[in-house]
């Protein structure tokens, strides 16, 4: 037990730190209620006429720890898979780094 901890803590002291935001939103062809009900919101009741279209979207954020970005991006987006985190038939997920410190 002791020798596993401290393996586990000298792969952490070796890995770096990254900000992963996590996007899963529905495909182009499903419908989005929700965001069909802000856009209505936006041109019925504020007049917000330049807003052309509402998608939505849920959005998870991870500090993940990787040696690089490839890595906490493949890491991420198994993780996303094993779990089934989003429905791959109507959702798209995208992983991206938004930093490294």
């Amino acid at each position: 037990m002791y020798l596993s901890n401290y393996t586990n803590q000298a792969i952490l002291l070796k890995n770096k730190e990254f900000n992963v935001i996590v996007t899963i939103e529905n495909k182009s062809f499903i419908n989005d209620p929700e965001g069909e009900t802000i856009y209505h919101d936006l041109i019925l009741k504020n007049k917000y006429n330049n807003i052309k279209s509402v998608r939505t979207a849920k959005v998870l954020k991870l500090i993940v720890n990787a040696k690089n970005p490839i890595q906490a991006t493949l890491s991420v987006k198994k993780m996303c898979e094993d779990l089934r985190i989003f429905n791959p038939i109507v959702s798209d997920c995208q992983v991206n780094i938004i930093s490294d410190e």
